[in-house]
């Protein structure tokens, strides 16, 4: 559970500040009065020791489904902005493909409302491509946009139709938008539930052929090229995209993308006991295609780190690995997950991990920066780098229980929050805090 409370003042001492806005890295205080990142407390502060900690940025997931409207049996906004809260998030973009999909001004003002009455942390909602996600014929993107939708996608989906995705990249280089692409051409797919190779073959399931996803960031390059418009490769997966993503940009191609945790630490072997929640979309991949999108963090091929958080119902996974819907939950995992393919690997540093969870994420969808300065609004997570945790499903705040990692131990844990005035840390973080005077407390 969540413990969540406000305070006019409040001083965090000796955590280790990251900040790759600014490129701050030291062990300092932050002081943070009605709300805003202040010179020094007030006198009457509550004061929380970050000793050991980690306060950075807040973090930013710009790939996670809520399921709200039409599925709140897996998952609900308040449920699903709770469960990142829980993860370290203070932002997260949700998917257009719910019931009905985001693909109306009503629909994404409905969002946001839910998202302000919930509370736990900011939403921007992706509002579809074409209408109904039907891939035939593009959504009004000025209108959405004014709205408050932050990007466009038909998630859960590629458009498939030339003419309509080049009318999507004509439409949203006049709006200055980006397009986030599900890549996936279906007659290449084939109806796969894992990745097409010598595992699927051992297993027996149906194979999902990678060039699925590669032909059409392929042909999604070449309209970029065309009309200059922004496009992100959405939960990139295999060493050919990654390398497509990577010659683009070389080219000057404005081309971002993201990585989800699962795609970081986990191979196609994971298949092999037929594990319902194993099955994601796009599947696991083998070792080579996990190393090159490490590889692609690390050279700046792939800008961002994403959950792709999927939340389904403990009877819909049960239902098999060929039936079985996929997808797996990841707010709360997020950061450990990261940390052990990332740090504990030995390839990259808390800061660099800090940035594809801050920096990476506000550049892709254009948000301002959001430095730890003095008058800023505060919004800031707290992250524990050597906490030990094992990972327990059924402590998730999130709805979703479905997770391949029940019983992973990880190095690296999100503690909470701090949004505003309001502090938001797990009841089991252990937070250590106390109430005294400002002068007392250094």
């Amino acid at each position: 559970m969540l413990k969540t409370t406000s305070y006019d003042s409040l001083l965090i001492c000796g955590g280790r500040i990251i900040d790759p806005f600014t490129g701050r890295d030291e062990i300092a205080d932050i002081a943070v009065v009605e709300g805003l990142i202040a010179q020094a407390p007030t006198n009457d502060t509550h004061v929380i020791d970050a000793t050991g900690w980690i306060v950075c940025p807040g973090l930013m997931d710009i790939h996670v489904h809520l399921r709200e409207p039409g599925q709140t049996h897996k998952e609900t906004i308040e449920t699903g902005t709770a469960a990142a809260v829980a993860g370290g998030f203070t932002f997260v973009a949700c998917m257009p493909n719910t019931r009905p999909p985001l693909d109306h001004p009503d629909a994404i003002r409905s969002v946001l409302e839910r998202a302000r009455n919930a509370g736990h942390c900011q939403v921007g909602p992706i509002a579809a491509i074409t209408k109904g996600r039907s891939g035939n014929t593009i959504t009004d993107f000025s209108v959405l946009l004014d709205t408050g939708a932050v990007a466009l996608s038909d998630d859960g989906d590629g458009v498939e139709d030339d003419s309509v995705m080049r009318a999507a990249f004509e439409s949203a280089r006049e709006v200055s938008a980006v397009l986030i692409q599900h890549c996936e051409y279906k007659a290449i797919s084939a109806g796969g539930v894992m990745h097409l190779g010598d595992v699927s073959c051992r297993c027996g399931f149906p194979g999902l052929n990678p060039r699925s996803e590669e032909a059409m960031i392929e042909r999604d390059i070449g309209l970029c090229r065309d009309t200059g418009s922004r496009y992100h490769v959405a939960h990139i997966s295999t060493a050919r995209a990654v390398e497509l993503v990577r010659r683009a940009k070389a080219e000057g191609s404005p081309v971002t993308a993201e990585v989800c945790t699962h795609h970081l630490v986990l191979t196609d072997e994971a298949c092999v006991e037929g594990d319902p929640n194993t099955k994601i979309h796009p599947p696991l991949r083998p070792r080579t295609d996990v190393e090159e999108c490490r590889r692609g963090l690390l050279d700046g091929t792939i800008d961002c780190i994403v959950t792709d958080h999927a939340p389904h119902t403990v009877d819909e996974k049960a239902a098999g690995f060929l039936r079985a819907p996929p997808g797996i939950v990841g707010l709360e995992t997020a950061v450990g997950l990261a940390a052990q393919a990332m740090i504990e690997s030995g390839l990259a540093d808390w800061p660099q991990l800090v940035a594809w969870f801050t920096t990476g994420p506000a550049a892709v969808l254009n948000r301002p920066p959001r430095p730890i300065e003095v008058g800023a609004r505060a919004d800031l997570s707290l992250l524990s780098p050597k906490a030990r945790w094992t990972v327990d499903p059924q402590r998730f705040v999130s709805r979703g229980r479905n997770t391949p990692f029940s019983g992973w131990e990880l190095t690296g844990k999100a503690i909470g929050t701090v949004q505003g005035p309001q502090v938001a840390v797990s009841s089991r973080a252990g937070l250590k805090s106390s109430q005294q005077p400002a002068e007392d407390s250094r």
